[in-house]
């Protein structure tokens, strides 16, 4: 049996065999390819049947086949299926319980419902099924796609009923780049996407706050990074207040708890969060590359600083933060200005505020005695404008009596020209007039309707003498013989239609492809570019054909059934 190569053992460090299926626990054995089947060890004297004496050496060896199952005289050896395809079982899994392959992934088509992977690893000349359970698909680390090239470890394992092989992987490693540099880019490459890193970022990194009453930190207690946090920030400003959310930075389950606790954190008064350990390996960092912390990170209400491992590390959480510091102390820094510096700013400030202030008081002093000379005595001033009022209520006055003066002279001339008119004498002749005006036009009207009546009878006795009634009942008869002769030429017309029909029918179903195939015929078409195969020439062992047969009721091309094949021999004559 083949050893693996030095790449592969450093890779995997030869881990305890996985199980053949999922939950069904196998032996240890060595590490072998797939495709090299072990040596087939030498038969014994006695394994050829109704013989008493030992075969001949060079009938059995590790190069050539054992000797056969029996002699002339002996009665043969005959295996069921299931036998054979047990004892093939047998043999495979028992001599490939852990392998190593290298390939190319093909026909991957995602989880199924139940979280199982299927495709193939294929190269230049072979193809081989690989199935990976759903526990061990949770552990992988990058997504598969068509293409990418893999080391699989697995075993061997037999589907008897359809005697085929496949491979249970229960590790997978890309070829040229490790797992965890692939599921680093994959997941950078698919948020930068979404808009939450990079140039396509649809939410700026919001603005840290320049002196934070609370600060959240989510990091460990137990480590460095806490306490190089804690020292420098309060070596800077001993009064800030610190709320740190205990949570582990490494191992199963540690990306949980940071998401936990950057959400309980959320949930409180901090201004900012810091979310923070020391420095490690890539394994040791891969907590802050997890899908679900940089989204917790992103939903934050409040901005966050990622200060994970040293200024060369760079994890997801650094391109979803608000801000990236190098180390935590770097952190600690940003976040807290020393107390010193701000309390004799504060101090200097506070003097050039009250230099100011003072200044703008004497400022406001001089230009309110500048005003206050400007300003006139207001008695003096309400007397003039009292005076002016006088002047103006006494012309008002005088007006409103001429005005009303000329509005009663006015009034009186009217009455006097009313009186001379006398209303009622006029009214008194206009309802006489109106009385003979509305007699006369009474007789008019009455005239009018009595000539209108005489017109209307004398049109009706003549619309009597010319009614059309005879000429209706004469046209109604000829329709009526008009209809019956032409629906007996419709008849007649559509009966040597039918029988035209029937007769072009007939011949188009006498020439149709259907009715060959349905007599037992068959199309062969090539797969990979469907031409229709003439001869023998055309196909070369190992092309996909598709046959196409129709059944007797088959009316169209679509509905023809068709069997899928793979040419195995070409016979040429």
């Amino acid at each position: 049996m083949k050893k693996p190569t030095p790449g592969q053992a450093d890779l995997f460090g030869a881990p305890p065999a996985r199980p053949v299926a999922e939950g069904s626990p196998g032996p240890k054995a060595p590490i072998g390819r797939v495709g090299s089947a072990p040596a087939p060890t030498r038969p014994p004297p006695d394994a050829v049947p109704g013989s008493d004496r030992p075969s001949s050496g060079a009938a059995a060896g590790p190069d050539r086949p054992s000797a056969p199952a029996w002699r002339a005289g002996a009665e043969p050896v005959v295996l069921t299926v299931s036998e054979l395809t047990r004892q093939i079982k047998g043999t495979l899994e028992r001599g490939f319980q852990r392998v190593l392959v290298r390939g190319e992934v093909s026909g991957f088509r995602g989880q199924n419902p139940r979280g199982h992977l299927y495709f193939s690893l294929k190269d230049a000349e072979a193809c081989l099924d690989v199935k990976i359970w759903a526990s061990a698909a949770r552990r992988l680390k990058f997504a598969l796609r068509d293409g990418l090239s893999v080391v699989a470890e697995g075993a061997v394992d037999v589907y008897a009923p359809q005697g085929r092989y496949s491979l249970i992987a229960t590790r997978l490693e890309p070829v040229g780049e490790g797992a965890l540099a692939l599921a680093f880019q994959q997941l950078k490459e698919r948020l930068a996407a979404e808009g939450l890193i990079g140039e396509r970022r649809s939410r700026p990194p919001r603005p840290l706050p320049f002196l934070p009453r609370r600060i959240g930190v989510v990091t460990s207690v137990s480590g460095a990074a806490l306490r190089d946090f804690l020292r420098v920030l309060h070596q800077r400003h001993p009064r800030l207040a610190v709320l740190v959310a205990d949570a582990r930075v490494q191992g199963e389950g540690a990306a949980a708890e940071v998401v936990r606790a950057l959400e309980r954190l959320a949930k409180t008064d901090v201004d900012v969060i810091v979310v923070t350990r020391g420095g490690g390996s890539i394994e040791d960092l891969w907590t802050f590359n997890e899908e679900s912390v940089a989204r917790a990170i992103w939903a934050c209400p409040v901005p966050v600083v990622s200060a994970i491992g040293h200024e060369v590390d760079f994890t997801i959480a650094d391109f979803v933060a608000d801000y990236r510091a190098p180390t935590p102390s770097a952190a600690a820094e940003r976040l807290a200005p020393v107390l010193r510096d701000l309390e004799l700013s504060l101090a200097t400030s506070s003097g050039r505020l009250r230099k100011a202030i003072e200044r703008r008081v004497l400022e406001a002093e001089g230009g309110l005695s500048g005003l206050a000379r400007r300003i006139a005595d207001p008695r003096r001033q309400l007397g003039q404008r009292a005076l002016h009022l006088s002047e103006q209520a006494e012309t008002l006055g005088r007006l409103l009596r001429e005005v009303v003066r000329s509005r009663r002279e006015g009034l009186r001339r009217a009455t006097e020209r009313l009186s001379r008119q006398r209303p009622e004498a006029r009214l008194e002749r206009d309802r006489r007039e109106l009385a003979r005006l509305s007699g006369l036009l009474r007789e008019r009207v009455r005239a009018r309707v009595e000539a209108d009546r005489a017109r209307v009878v004398g049109a009706r006795v003549a619309v009597l003498r010319a009614s059309p009634a005879g000429a209706l009942h004469r046209a109604r008869h000829g329709l009526l013989d008009l209809a019956s002769s032409l629906s007996a030429a419709q008849r007649l017309a559509s009966q040597e239609a039918g029988g035209r029909f029937q007769a072009l029918s007939a011949r188009l179903d006498a020439m149709s492809p259907l009715a060959v195939l349905s007599r037992g015929y068959s199309v062969v078409f090539r797969r990979k570019d469907g031409a229709v195969v003439r001869r023998a020439a055309d196909l070369a062992v190992g092309d996909d054909v598709a046959i196409r047969l129709a059944a007797p009721a088959t009316r169209t091309l679509a509905d023809c059934e068709e069997v899928d094949a793979r040419v195995t021999g070409v016979k040429r004559r």
